[in-house]
């Protein structure tokens, strides 16, 4: 008998069984580590299947098992008492495998790291906030506190932490360095002059690339490394994922993760909607369409101007002269936010704006990358800013916009592009 956690948090004292399956692949011979809980509705119910890799492994994602070793197969989606049995279920599973193998052997080095990263994930993990501790008025229980950690040492992470830190949102923050060398990510100045309530923790990144495509394969990959492992120790975290190009990683963290696609955000267009704001009604002086002004898309060059509600004119001349009107000031607003750089501080800033809107609950309204499909015609899986309303489990809703061809062509082409780059990744 073990605890098994649910994916709501809820906890079950439940019997299990932990053993291998022999699999015979490409010619080899290899025991798979598989655990299979069993629930209290047993045999009506299938058991709840995992992989259980050692140290010195890696879990091979695809059709059968995702990233946190969850083993998904037809028998257990048909499972029907009395005809499915665990001996079936066993027989299919290594069936299933010898046609995929859901591991792979990691090297000595590469399964040093993995277990440094897990141990490091489990420790910055103890004492971790679960949402459901908050009482109804939004208080917390005594003995929780609220907790924040930031994975990566380099400019924007300690960006992210001096900023976090500077709002007072979270009673600690964890900066998890990766960095290879005791000075390099700059966590040394940190801890000569101490941060109130900021923990730093240290292990060595997985390797480096060269070309475009090398460099987000190489974030992926460290991806694989902590996603897993951060789902699993924090299963009711909210993901906020600042690493470029933020899109295509914030898919590549809900893939990774399991989560819930409520709680997997990228920071997206959220510094570009505020600085849009800030331009259109202190420089441009017009604040009435800046109230509900956005910048939608991706980050970069194809970004897009947006509202989430538009003017009823008193006819359609009106309407087509106030609609020609707005987009003018837009664009010229849109060129002077051209000018504007994404600097570290500047998105630790807008790390912090949106965390505390997270924690806090403040039911705020913000342009964050989000899965897009569905909207816009959109109809692959890939994340994109929208504006959305952010509270404690993530994104609680999306704000409707206004239709404009326009926009969906560029929604529709940037979702075209990403999703190009992510079918060349290796999740």
């Amino acid at each position: 008998m073990n605890t098994y956690t649910f994916k709501d948090g809820s906890q079950k004292d439940l019997l299990n069984f932990s053993g291998t399956v022999p699999v015979k692949y490409a010619g080899n011979s290899y025991n798979i580590p598989v655990r299979l809980w069993i629930l209290d509705s047993h045999p009506f119910a299938p058991p709840i299947c995992f992989l259980k890799p050692t140290a010195n492994m890696g879990i091979a994602v695809g059709k059968h098992v995702d990233a946190r070793g969850r083993i998904y197969l037809p028998y257990l989606q048909n499972w029907s008492h009395p005809k499915s049995t665990l001996t079936g279920l066993i027989k299919e599973m290594i069936a299933k495998f010898e046609e995929e193998l859901p591991l792979y052997s990691l090297s000595s080095s590469d399964a040093a790291r993995q277990s440094e990263l897990l141990s490091y994930i489990a420790k910055i993990t103890e004492g971790e906030t679960d949402m459901k501790s908050r009482s109804k008025t939004g208080r917390k229980n005594e003995g929780c506190f609220d907790k924040i950690t930031v994975v990566g040492a380099g400019d924007l992470g300690i960006a992210c932490v001096l900023a976090v830190a500077a709002k007072d949102v979270a009673d600690k923050v964890v900066l998890l360095d990766l960095s290879e060398g005791a000075a390099k990510g700059g966590t040394m100045d940190l801890e000569i002059f101490a941060v109130p309530n900021v923990e730093i923790s240290k292990v060595n990144s997985l390797g480096n690339a060269q070309t475009y495509l090398d460099v987000i394969q190489s974030n992926v990959d460290l991806f694989r490394g902590i996603i897993p492992a951060v789902s699993h120790y924090s299963q009711n975290a909210v993901l906020l994922v600042a690493s470029h190009p933020v899109e295509v990683m914030a898919f590549v963290s809900w893939k990774l993760s399991s989560f819930p696609k409520s709680r997997v955000i990228g920071v997206g267009a959220n510094l570009d909607s505020e600085r849009f704001r800030y331009i259109l009604t202190n420089l441009l002086k017009t604040e009435v369409l800046a109230k509900d002004a956005w910048v939608i898309g991706e980050q970069g060059e194809d970004k897009v101007p947006s509202w989430t509600s538009c003017n009823v004119a008193a006819n359609q001349t009106e309407a087509v002269a106030a609609h020609n009107s707005r987009e003018k000031v837009a664009n010229r607003a849109m060129e002077v936010l051209k000018g504007k750089g994404q600097r570290s501080w500047s998105v630790g800033l807008s790390v912090a704006d949106l965390v505390d809107s997270i924690l806090k609950d403040k039911r705020k309204v913000h342009s964050v990358s989000t899965l897009a499909k569905g909207c816009c015609n959109i109809n692959s899986e890939v994340f994109l800013s929208l504006p959305c309303i952010l509270g404690s489990s993530g994104v609680i809703e999306m704000v409707r916009l206004e239709e404009d061809p326009l926009v969906q062509d560029k929604m529709q082409s940037s979702a075209g592009s990403i999703h190009d780059l992510q079918q060349q990744l290796k999740l």
